[in-house]
């Protein structure tokens, strides 16, 4: 009788496990300080990449100095344009010029050589790797509700993904049998359509794995997400009985049809794991700002309470902190501090980081030379007043 009564127990609470709200499942976040260091580390390389875009922008690529100046809290510097300049020498020259016909000359600035090879080098990346660009964005397409997205989302995500700034137009153009531009790009109510299902762009991170796993093995191997809990990280029991029965679920591709899944089903956050996994897979950095990834909501059908999900998930997901701003980050792209597989339009970074690390080597370079001007100074007017006395 015990022993039954013992059985109908454990039914009972493996029933409430595999029944639980997922609301109800909280997870308390942990402080992971190596892939926050990932995030502080680039803050440096995102303000110097904003400030060269504001001046790309500009006709003729120039900008008077006071109007850059003028533009300091939009782009967040928190330092004047002179002394921004001053700690990053190579990307700007300084020359002067009339701003009217009639006006007296005012200091303007415009690429330096080196920055220009580097913009340079940069299309020719982009143009090498055109057919990565196609299939990253047939992939958002095909992994959305409806097959077709907003431009203007599109376009705030392009330094995610590694989408140059005329994507819109110059892809569409080129490779009309896979999307098309609905309405005037600009407009409220334009949008890029999936034209065509390419069955090879089908296939997620995950299954490519699993697929690889299994022609190295000769073993079967079933898709499955990495988990890799943080040292230290603890989930109570009930959340890992609950992972570990979720895990067990089939494995849900991004790109299937998830129409007949409820909302708030264990399936349909298996395939929004998923989801965010490709996302994050795609993206260059491999982590994007939970705000950004809010804006797609309605085309991927995530909950209103999505950012909860990484939370969940912890051995999948890590959410920054950094900066004031929450950044999902795809743990198993980073061996440690490291990103491990880098996007092959990660080439553009390191060659402008490259770019940087050569100016601040001169800065270094010409202040140490001061120094030694200065200490020669003086020593000769120390001399200078030892043979006077």
């Amino acid at each position: 009788m015990n022993s039954r009564a013992s059985l109908i127990k454990l039914n009972h609470r493996a029933f409430l496990i595999q029944s639980a709200s997922i609301s109800n499942l909280k997870v308390v976040w942990r402080k992971d300080p190596r892939l926050d260091n990932v995030i502080e580390h680039d803050k440096l390389w995102y303000l110097c990449s904003k400030v060269v875009k504001e001046v790309l922008y500009e006709p003729n690529h120039v900008i008077p100095l006071r109007y850059l100046e003028k533009r300091r809290e939009r782009l967040r510097l928190p330092i004047k344009v002179t002394t921004f300049l001053d700690r990053h020498p190579g990307l700007f020259e300084t020359y002067l010029d009339k701003i009217k016909p009639k006006t007296q000359p005012v200091p303007f600035l415009r690429f330096s050589d080196r920055l220009q090879a580097f913009l340079d080098e940069k299309k020719r990346i982009e143009e090498a790797n055109e057919p990565l660009l196609v299939a990253k964005l047939c992939k958002l397409l095909m992994m959305s509700k409806d097959k077709v997205i907003s431009a203007d989302k599109l376009v705030h995500v392009k330094r995610e993904f590694g989408f140059p700034d005329d994507f819109l137009c110059n892809l569409g153009s080129r490779y009309p049998e896979y999307f098309r531009l609905v309405g005037c790009f600009g407009e409220e109510k334009s949008f890029i359509e999936l034209v065509s299902w390419n069955p090879d762009f089908a296939q997620s991170v995950v299954e490519l794995r699993a697929k690889e796993e299994s022609e190295l093995t000769g073993i079967r191997m079933r898709p499955s997400f990495n988990v890799k809990l943080p040292r230290g990280f603890y989930l109570k029991k009930e959340m890992r009985e609950w992972i570990r029965d979720w895990m067990e679920l089939p494995y849900i591709s991004p790109y299937s049809d998830a129409t007949h899944l409820d909302q708030a089903s264990r399936e349909m956050e298996k395939r929004t794991v998923g989801v965010f996994h490709e996302l994050l897979s795609l993206s260059i950095l491999k982590r994007i700002a939970v705000p950004i990834l809010g804006k797609f909501s309605e085309e991927y059908r995530f909950s209103n309470a999505f950012p909860n999900l990484f939370m969940r998930h912890s051995g999948i997901f890590y959410v920054s902190l950094k900066g004031g701003i929450k950044t999902a980050v795809l743990r198993e792209a980073y061996n440690e501090d490291k990103l491990i597989d880098k996007d092959p339009l990660h080439a553009i970074k390191d060659k402008f980081v490259e770019l940087l690390e050569e100016g601040h080597r001169e800065r270094k370079e010409r202040e140490r030379l001061k120094r030694e001007a200065v200490q020669r100074e003086m020593a000769e007017a120390a001399a200078r007043n030892s043979n006077v006395a």
